[in-house]
C-alpha cells in the first residue's frame, strides 16, 4: 500500500507555533490546510481542486517545504518552483517570506501536451490558482463570487426576483461545489449534474447542497414542488443529460432560467468525464493515456456546449463560468461556441473597475469564534453597506467551515486595508486567539490576464496582455506581502491565463500594520489602474476619487 494513501495532513491550531515566527507559521498552516481531508479533493495525491491543482509537487517536496518554513528566519525568503522548494535567500524583514512560481512555461511551449510530459517526469506541477499558493479555503472561496454573479444575473434578467426559477449547471468539485449554495442564497433553485457520487456526498455533508436525486424525473419533481429555493445534485454525465433537459425544455414549460457550467473542462485529460465512460475507466486511463482521454472528453464537451447553445436559442440566458469550456468546444469543431458570454463581461466587470473582488481571511487559531468576532468587526466597519451586511449574515448562518475557519466577502479599493488594519488591531488587543491571514482568489481586478475569462472582451482589446499580472505580483512583493505567487493556466488551462496571488499576515505588530496598509491598498489599486488604462469610465472615476497617480491619465 502506498504510504501516502493513509497520510492525513491537518493544520495545527492554537497559539503555539513550530516555526520561528507567525510570518512563517502562517504559510506552514495554510499549506497544510490546503491538504486537510475536509478541504482537498484528493489529498493523498496532493490534489486540492480543479482536476490536478496541487499544493506541492510530491510528498518529499511537501516535507522539505515544511522543514524549511520551520527554520526560516525573519530576513530570509524561500523560493518554490512548481511545488518544489529550491532555495533560501537572505532578503529583509519586509520582503515576502515565500515566493512561488507555478506552471509557468515559455508561451510557445505552454500546452497541455508539453506540461503533461514535464509532469510525468516530475519536473513540474499544476498550481491552479489558490491550490499552489496555499490560500484555498474550500468551496467557500468562490461562494460569494458565484453569489454576486447569480444576483446580478437576476437583476439583469428577472428584475432581481429569482422566486420560482431554477439554474442549470454541472460540476460539484472544489469550485463548482459553491454553485448550489450561492444559488439558494441568491434566491434561486438549482439543478447540478455531477459524475462523481463522492462529490455529491461531500457537498451534502458540508451543507452546500440540499438534496440529491436518483434520476432526472426525481430531480424534476423536487424542483417543481418546492415552495422555497432548493438545490439538487444529480449523478450523471452533463454531455448526456443536458441534451435531455434541453428536449424537455423545448416541449414543456419546465425550463431553467439560467444555464452555466463549472466542470473542470479546462483540463480535458483529467477534469471531464467522456460520455458513456465509467468512472473507473476514466480514472485509470487519465493516468496512462491522457491524450486519449482528452480526445474523447473534447467530443463530449462539444456536445455539452451545443446543448447550452440550444438553451440560448430558446432565449434562456447562458453564461460561461470561467472553465474554458467554450474554447475546448470550439477547438472540437463548435464554431459558434462563443455565442454566449463569460460571466466577467456579463456581470462582474463593473466591480473590478472599483477594485472590488474576493477578500478572504483565515483564523490561524482554528477557533470559529475568531471568525465570528471578525464578522462582527466587519459589520461595524461597513455598517452602511447593506449588501455586505446581508452577505455576512447569510454566510454566518449557511456556510460550514472546511479546515481552518475562514470567511470571504467582496471588498474594493479603500475598504480592504481598513479591514486588515482592524484585524491586526484585534490580534494586538487579544480579541483574537491567534493571528489572521488575509488573501484572495487570483480571480481579482488586477491580478489576472485570462482572455476567455477575467479579461474577456476588454474595452481596448488588451485581453491577452499579461503584463498586468506580473506587475501585480511585483507590486505586492515591493509592498511587503507575506507570500506572493505567479501562476500560469489556473481556471482555464495551459496557454490561456497568467495570474498572481498574495497573502499577508496580521500578527498584531506595528510592522504588520505598515505592510497591511501598503499591500491592501496597492493590490486593489492595481486593478483600478488596469481598468482605467483600458478606458473604463467607472475605473477612471474611481482612480480620481482615490487620488491614484496614473501618469498617462490626465484630469
Amino acid at each position: 500500500m502506498d504510504p501516502a494513501a493513509s497520510r492525513v495532513v491537518r493544520a495545527p491550531r492554537g497559539s503555539s507555533i513550530s516555526a520561528r515566527s507567525w510570518l512563517t507559521e502562517a504559510p506552514l498552516r495554510m499549506l497544510m490546510n490546503n491538504l486537510d481531508p475536509e478541504v482537498a479533493e484528493r489529498p493523498e495525491d496532493l490534489v486540492v481542486y480543479g482536476g490536478i491543482g496541487k499544493a506541492a509537487r510530491n510528498w518529499d517536496c511537501f516535507d522539505r517545504i515544511v522543514e524549511t518554513l520551520r527554520r526560516l528566519d525573519l530576513d530570509e525568503s524561500l523560493l518554490v518552483q512548481s511545488g518544489k522548494p529550491v532555495g533560501v535567500f537572505k532578503t529583509h524583514p519586509d520582503a515576502p517570506r515565500v515566493l512561488i512560481a507555478n506552471s509557468n512555461l515559455v508561451p510557445r511551449w505552454a500546452t497541455w501536451e508539453h506540461f503533461n510530459e514535464l509532469d510525468r517526469q516530475g519536473l513540474m506541477m499544476y498550481g491552479q490558482m489558490t491550490a499552489g499558493s496555499w490560500i484555498y479555503i474550500g468551496s467557500q472561496g468562490i461562494v460569494q463570487g458565484t453569489y454576486e454573479t447569480f444576483a446580478e444575473a437576476g437583476r439583469q434578467h428577472y428584475a432581481g426576483d429569482w422566486s420560482g426559477k431554477w439554474i442549470l449547471s454541472a460540476g460539484l468539485g472544489g469550485m463548482g461545489g459553491a454553485q448550489p449554495l450561492a444559488a439558494t442564497m441568491a434566491g434561486a433553485s438549482m439543478l447540478v449534474i455531477e459524475c462523481d457520487p463522492s462529490r455529491i456526498e461531500m457537498r451534502l455533508k458540508t451543507g452546500y447542497l440540499d438534496k440529491k436525486a436518483a434520476d432526472l424525473d426525481e430531480a424534476t419533481a423536487i424542483l417543481k414542488n418546492t415552495s422555497s429555493p432548493v438545490s439538487v445534485g444529480l449523478q450523471g454525465n452533463a454531455a448526456e443529460l443536458l441534451p435531455k433537459i434541453l428536449e424537455i425544455s423545448r416541449t414543456t414549460q419546465f425550463r431553467p432560467a439560467l444555464v452555466t457550467d463549472q466542470t473542470s473542462a479546462h483540463d480535458p485529460a483529467n477534469g471531464y468525464l467522456p460520455e458513456h465512460w465509467s468512472l473507473d475507466k476514466w480514472k485509470a486511463l487519465r493516468r496512462t493515456e491522457p491524450e486519449e482521454v482528452a480526445l474523447s472528453a473534447r467530443e463530449s464537451i462539444a456536445r455539452h456546449v451545443r446543448a447550452i447553445l440550444g438553451f440560448k436559442a430558446m432565449g434562456i440566458p447562458c453564461v460561461d463560468y470561467g472553465n474554458n469550456i467554450r474554447q475546448e468546444a470550439r477547438d472540437a469543431g463548435v464554431k459558434n461556441a462563443f455565442d454566449y458570454p463569460g460571466f466577467v463581461p456579463a456581470y462582474i466587470r463593473p466591480m473590478f473597475c472599483a477594485g472590488k473582488g474576493p477578500f478572504r481571511w483565515v483564523a490561524l487559531s482554528g477557533d470559529p469564534a475568531d471568525i465570528a468576532r471578525t464578522d462582527a468587526r466587519m459589520k461595524d466597519l461597513f455598517s452602511q453597506d447593506k449588501a455586505l451586511l446581508r452577505w455576512l449574515d447569510l454566510a454566518g448562518k449557511k456556510i460550514r467551515f472546511q479546515g481552518l475557519p475562514a470567511r470571504i466577502c467582496w471588498l474594493g479599493l479603500g475598504e480592504r486595508h481598513r479591514a486588515g488594519l482592524a484585524f491586526n488591531e484585534m490580534v494586538r488587543n487579544g480579541e483574537l486567539k491567534a493571528p489572521i491571514v488575509i488573501g484572495r482568489d487570483h480571480l481579482d481586478a488586477g491580478s489576472v490576464a485570462s482572455p476567455n475569462r477575467e479579461t474577456e472582451a476588454m474595452k481596448d482589446g488588451s485581453d491577452a496582455v499579461s503584463d498586468w499580472a506580473f506587475l501585480n505580483a511585483l507590486l505586492n512583493c515591493a509592498s511587503g506581502a507575506t507570500w506572493v505567487s505567479i501562476h500560469h493556466g489556473g481556471g482555464v488551462g495551459m496557454g490561456y491565463s497568467q495570474h498572481a496571488g498574495m497573502v499577508i499576515v496580521c500578527d498584531g505588530s506595528d510592522a504588520a500594520a505598515r505592510r497591511i496598509e501598503r499591500v491592501l491598498w496597492n493590490d486593489p489599486a492595481s486593478g483600478v489602474m488596469r481598468h482605467a488604462d483600458a478606458g473604463y469610465e467607472a475605473a477612471l472615476a474611481c482612480a480620481r476619487e482615490h487620488g491614484l497617480d496614473l501618469p498617462m491619465i490626465r484630469g
